[in-house]
Parts: structure tokens; sequence; C-alpha cells
């Protein structure tokens, strides 16, 4: 159209109203639902009519009369059993057929009322495809009058391609585009339909997402059900069908399965010509070409031919031919086994999982099988000999071709020795003194880095391939095999070509004939790179490792020395205004496990007494010059007359700021002697434990407070305490009750009722705990008890 050109403008007063559109467009859909309907009628009439036809053939045959008899017939014998003719007609034609939709149909009717139109809907379904052409119609057939009143929706029929591949051909419930871009499937891409090939048996899956796979309508389907099933003839998979519903199945398939397996077979003869392409049959010259080709092989190899019962089953595989070179397990010869079946042969092949399953597998699938050291058991003389093998099974055109290499002794010790030489990196090599000639094996080759065309190097030439250091040591292993006629060995470092040096060992022996004349060198060389410097780093590791235990040797006995100057491990009763203090401090037993907790129980001089315990994370220097940094800046803080929250909260910006990333827990108490009141803060440490004069304990309240220097900015709560003369405070570490197969409260618990049952002195009660305590943890210990006595 040109830039001149226009449409003519619509007149306003011909263009139709909107309201006249609408109703033109629901006359129009009513019309073609209309001659939808007309059209589908008028197939299934011709289908119930085409079932009704081959019925009155039946008859025909039966009964031997002319085509009206037979109408009438059918008719009056219809009327009699109350059946409609479309009804009875199916059951002569499954009669007169005993297939497997007889087989079904007989099934429903046994198990259920009301399934009559299982025989309906079958024989429809099977009518329609017998007329039809192509794989498509019988598609659309058994959709519409086998599986739509079953509730599915959509149906694809696979062609299964000799490489696993899948091609689409023919499919109904799709859109035109759905079936275009699932038109092929390449081998190896996982789909329902490729289980079903590979598993030879139907595959139900309640829905499509739950399984995970891809596949065609996946994306308007996938909460649906699907059924995928294998159809074939004569044991051999032509393809798949895939059966889709919009809801989702039960669990267990039920009784649709075999109805739904029924159904697949119908498109097993429309798949087999799929596309005007007769699938190939072996036969005539085609199998004595075949025959001549086996012969031609180098393998031991056997040609199965498919045995197919009445029934279109495949029950089992002749022995065609075998070639000269095929070697029977158990020892028979070829004319015992030729023209055999295969399970009369060799009836240990039907175990699970055994060689007759990969056969069949096979043959089913087109995909073909290979196997190395496959144990194949036979039996001779009833006795089950079993036998290594490498096998090849593969399909050739309604045939199989099996390989069968048995692996002898000396076909296996030869691939074991090549194995050993490659993991140990061994080459060997013999020499000629006599003529000159040089062996050396591949790997022999790959150690001095040349291809295996090159030429091999003489012992005479070993020097010039090696460090020149090596020199004396490669003299030495020459003169003793060349010259004195004795084994002997050395170490060198070979020079390649390309530049990489390796750590070789050479051991070699001569040779000698009957009048003592050298007559051949033969040894090996092998590399022991690895192993030098495997040797190399552990004498360095050595080194290293005795420095550093040398080192933490000597940080935890400077951690130990700087532990027990501060606080040792036992001290004497300390005398204060009011109150008596006994401290006991039990290091770790290891000297790598020194921490660092600590304690302290100083006067103020505001006349109070400054009480606390703590510990600090970790274990040797670190945890100790930490430890002593927090107890000297606490001490400091108390000078200024602060309350216990106070303490804490400027001790956890000293833990945050001014130490390197200590983080430690910690009770601080401040008793004023005058009234008798404790105050105390806890910064994430194990509350103290009271025992009152009445003999009764129990722990302080669990108030509020995190652990110092873990983060900057905390708050603190604190806590007052009434006591009274007699009253005794315990103040604790962890190391004092942590184990590892119990919760700390349960070890808080057990603390809290020793000290409730003991009526001893405070010195003798705190011996008591430490003598009695059951860690585990191998911490350090630390506990300070405080008695409050008259002024």
């Amino acid at each position: 159209m040109t830039g001149d050109e226009r449409l003519p403008a619509a007149d306003p007063a011909v263009l139709p109203a909107p309201a006249e559109v609408s109703a033109n467009l629901a006359r129009l859909a009513d019309t073609v639902a209309r001659l939808r309907g007309e059209v589908d009628h008028a197939h299934a009439v011709a289908d119930g009519r085409a079932l009704i036809e081959l019925a009155k053939g039946v008859l025909m045959e039966r009964l031997h009369c002319t085509p009206s008899d037979a109408a009438k017939q059918l008719e009056s014998l219809a009327e009699r059993s109350g059946l409609t003719p479309l009804e009875f007609a199916a059951e002569v034609v499954g009669e007169a057929a005993e297939d497997r939709i007889t087989e079904v149909t007989q099934e429903f009717l046994a198990r259920a009322e009301g399934e009559e139109s299982v025989a309906v809907r079958l024989r429809t379904a099977e009518s329609g495809v017998l007329a039809a052409g192509d794989t498509q119609r019988v598609a659309e057939s058994i959709l519409e009058h086998a599986l739509r009143p079953l509730g599915a929706t959509a149906v694809a029929v696979w062609l299964a391609g000799p490489d696993g591949s899948l091609t689409l051909a023919g499919s109904a419930g799709f859109s035109a585009e759905e079936a275009a871009r699932w038109c092929y499937v390449p081998p190896g891409v996982a789909t329902p339909a490729r289980n079903a090939l590979l598993e030879r048996d139907t595959v139900w899956l309640p829905t499509l997402a739950g399984a995970g796979l891809p596949s065609i309508g996946q994306h308007t389907l996938s909460g649906g059900g699907r059924v995928t099933v294998p159809t074939g003839t004569g044991g051999r998979i032509i393809g798949v069908v895939e059966m889709c519903w919009p809801e989702p199945l039960p669990a267990e398939p039920g009784r649709q399965r075999r109805q739904l397996e029924a159904l697949a077979e119908l498109c097993a003869h429309t798949l087999d010509t799929w596309d005007g392409v007769v699938a190939p049959v072996a036969g005539g010259d085609f199998l004595g070409e075949l025959v001549d080709f086996i012969d031609g092989l180098h393998d031991p190899a056997v040609l199965l031919s498919p045995c197919v019962d009445g029934g279109d089953r495949l029950s089992d595989f002749r022995i065609h031919h075998a070639n000269v070179r095929f070697a029977d397990p158990g020892g028979r010869p070829r004319s015992r086994i030729v023209g055999t079946r295969l399970l009369e042969t060799y009836p240990l092949a039907a175990e699970e999982s055994g060689l007759l399953d990969k056969i069949q597998r096979v043959y089913a699938t087109g995909e073909p099988f290979r196997a190395d050291s496959m144990a194949i058991t036979t039996l001779v003389d009833q006795v089950p000999l079993t036998v290594l093998t490498d096998v090849s099974v593969t399909r050739f055109a309604g045939n199989v071709l099996l390989i069968l290499r048995i692996q002898d002794d000396a076909a296996k010790l030869a691939v074991l020795l090549q194995h050993a030489q490659r993991l140990g990196r061994i080459g060997g090599f013999e020499e000629s003194v006599v003529t000159g000639e040089i062996t050396w094996n591949t790997e022999l080759f790959s150690l001095y880095g040349l291809p295996p065309s090159a030429t091999p190097l003489a012992l005479q030439d070993l020097a010039a391939h090696a460090h020149p250091d090596d020199g004396l040591a490669i003299g030495r292993f020459l003169r003793a095999v060349l010259h004195h006629k004795r084994p002997s060995s050395t170490a060198f470092r070979l020079q390649r070509s390309d530049g990489v040096a390796r750590h070789i060992r050479v051991v070699a022996e001569p040779v000698v004939d009957a009048r003592g004349q050298l007559v051949a060198v033969r040894g090996a060389y092998q590399d022991v790179s690895s192993q030098h410097w495997t040797e190399v780093a552990l004498a360095a590791t050595r080194d290293r490792l005795a420095e550093t235990e040398q080192e933490a040797m000597e940080r935890n006995r400077l951690a130990l020395q700087l532990q027990h100057a501060i606080m040792p491990p036992a001290k004497g009763p300390i005398d204060m205004p009011g109150l008596r203090a006994v401290v006991r401090y039990r290091p770790a037993e290891k000297e790598h496990l020194v921490g660092g907790d600590w304690y302290d129980a100083v006067a103020l001089p505001t006349g109070e007494v400054l009480l606390c315990v703590g510990d600090v994370a970790g274990h040797g220097i670190d945890a100790a010059t930490g430890m002593v940094s927090l107890r000297n800046a606490l001490r400091g803080l108390a000078a200024t007359g602060a309350g216990p929250a106070q303490l804490l909260t400027w001790l956890n910006l000293v833990a945050y700021h001014l130490t390197d990333h200590v983080t430690a827990t910690a009770v601080a108490a401040v008793y004023d002697p005058a009234h008798r009141k404790l105050r105390w803060a806890r910064a994430g440490h194990l509350p103290p434990i009271v025992r009152h004069r009445d003999g009764t304990a129990t722990t302080l309240p669990l108030i509020r407070g995190s652990l110092l220097g873990a983060v900057r900015d905390v708050t603190y709560e604190e806590d007052e305490l009434q006591l009274a003369e007699g009253d005794i405070l315990l103040i604790y570490t962890d190391g004092l009750i942590e184990r590892r197969d119990r919760p700390v409260q349960d070890s808080v618990s057990r603390l809290v009722t020793l000290v409730d049952g003991h009526d001893g002195g405070l010195e003798h009660q705190l011996d008591a705990l430490l003598t009695y305590s059951t860690a585990d943890t191998d911490d350090d210990t630390c506990v300070v008890g405080i008695e409050v006595i008259s002024a």
C-alpha cells in the first residue's frame, strides 16, 4: 500500500451497534458449537456403526448367513440379552478377538456393576484406530472414546528412536503451538515418557509437578496426573503413550491401569508404520548378511533372535548363530548351543538384573548396553560356575548381537600389571647386550617425557640425562650391573627434555647365559618424586613442629607462673570488717589449658568490701594477660565508690576498647559491713549461691547482664541482698560444675544440694566442693566463699 492509498472510511450509518456485534458473536459461537456437536456425533455414530458391522461379520462367519440375517440375528440376541445392539456387538467382537481388550473388559465386568460401558468404549476406540490411517487420528480416537469418560483431557503418542530419542507422532487435547514445541525430545532428557521407556513398564505420576519432570503441556496441566505406558509388539517397544488428567490422580493406579495399558496397545500398529516407513525386520538375505558380519568379528559374538508366543509376547531368545571365536563359559561346543533357547542353555541368566534383563531392555528400547567385568554364572553339571566377562549388547533390526569376552587369567594379570605400573609410576625395560635392542613399556616413555614413537635410551646414556651431582652414584650402579654382573639400584634426578625434573629410582639385574656371559639387562624405573618431596616436607614440618611445641611450652609455663603469682591455688582466710573470705583456686590439669579465671576481695576506701569473680574466654598466655588487665582495671574503678552495676559498665568499655578482643564473664559485689547489705551485678556469669545460717541454700536471681567485651553499650541490672551473721555467700566459675553430658542448670541444682547438706566450716566446705565436683571439662576452677561475722 502506497502513502497515497487509504482504506475507505466506514460509514457510521452502516456500522453495527456494540449490542448487535455481541449478539452476532453469540449466534456464531452457538453455530460453531452445534456444528462441532454434529461432527462429534457423526464420528461416534460412524465408530459405533463400524463396531456393529464388525459384529455382523463375525455372526455371518459363524452362522453362515447373509448380511441381512446377521443384522436381524444381532438385534434379536441383543434384545434377549437386555443389551443395546452396540453393547452386544462389543461382546461379540470381544469373544471373537480374545485379545487384551477382551481380557480387560471381562475383568472390569467381573469386579464392578455398571461397567458395561467399558467394552463399548474400548471397542469403539479400537474401531476408530483400525479406521485411522495415522497416529494423529489414533490419538484423537482413544481420547474421545475412551479417555475422556475417565476424566483425561489430553494424550500424546511418542515414537521411540533407536538412540533413545522421542518423536511426537500424534497428540490430542494440546494446542498446535504446544505440540510444535514438543515435536522432538533428544536422547538423555528425563521425561515421564522416557522413564516408561527405560523401565519398560507403566509410570503412574499423581501430579506432574510433584515428579519434577518436564513434558508436553507442563504449563497448563502441571497440577494434574500423568500416566505413561510403553507400547509395542513382540517384546519390542515402539513408543510410549502419555495420558494427561487436569486433576491429581490417586497414589495407586487401581483397576484403571490395565484398561489404560490396553488403550496404549492400540497405538502400536500405526507407530510401527509411522510416516509411511515400516520398521525393518531382519530376515531372508539380511539375516544371512548379519551372520557373515558376526563371523568377521574378532570378538566372540552370538546372534539372538526373539521368540514370540501366540499372544505376541516376548518369551525368550533363540541362539541363532555363534562365531568361531565364541567360547561357552561352561566349556560346551558351539554345536550344542546354536539353535537352543537362551534360558535353556543359560537358565541363571534369568536372575534379577542379570544378562536376560539387559538383553530384553536392549531389544525393547534399542539402547545399547556395555559393561566391563560383568559376572555371568552358568551351570556345568549342575554346579554353578561364575566368570567375569566384558559384555556388549546391541539391537540389529529385530535381532540382538551379544558379545561376551571372557577374562582369562593371563588377560586379568596383564590388566592388573598395567594398572599397578600406572598407579606406582613404574616403567619396565629390557636391554640386549648382544644385539643392542632396547624395549620399554608405555609407562617408561611417560616417565622420561618422551612420545611412544621415540627411541629408547640405553643404560650407558643414563648419566647424560641426570643431574651432574648424581654422576658418581650412576657410575657405581652401572659398574655393579654391567661389570660385576650383580643386581643393583640407585636414585638420581632425571632432567627431562621438557624441563621437568623428577626424582627417579632405578633397579636392574643382569641376565647371563649358561657360560656366565652377560646377554641382557632388565629392570624398572620408578618415579619417587612425590615420596621425596613428602619426606622433605615432613622433615621441615617436624622442625617447625618442634619449634612450635617449644614456644607453646614456654608460653604455657609463663602463663602458669603469671597466674600462680597473682592467684595462688590456695590461700588462708582473709579477715575484713564484718566478714571472713576464703579462696580456693584449682588450675587446669594440662598446662596448655591454663585459663583466665580470676577473683578479688579488697577493702575499699569507703569502708566497703569489693568482691569479684571472673572468667576470661580462652586459654594460654592471652587469657592470662587478659585476666590481669580486667582484674586490675576493676580494682582501680572500685576506688571511685561506684556501685557494682556501674563498675561492670565501665569494665565492659575497658574490655571492648582497651584489650585485644577479650571477652569475659564476671560477678561484682560491694558489701556494706555496717548494714550487712550486699549489692551485686553479673555480666553473663552464673549467679552466686547463698547459704543461710538455718542451713538452707539457694541461688540468687538471674538478673540481666551480658558478658564483657562483646558489645560496646550494655546496661547491667543491680540487685541487693540483706545478709545476717552466719550467712555464707559462694561465688564460683563454671569450671566447678560444667559437664559435657548434662545441662548447666542440672549441675547448678546439684551444687546447691551439696551446699545445703554441708554443716562444716567455710574452709572445709570449699574443700569439699572441689573434692566432690563432677566437672569433666578440665577447666580452671575458682571459688570464693564469704561468711558474715560480727564487726
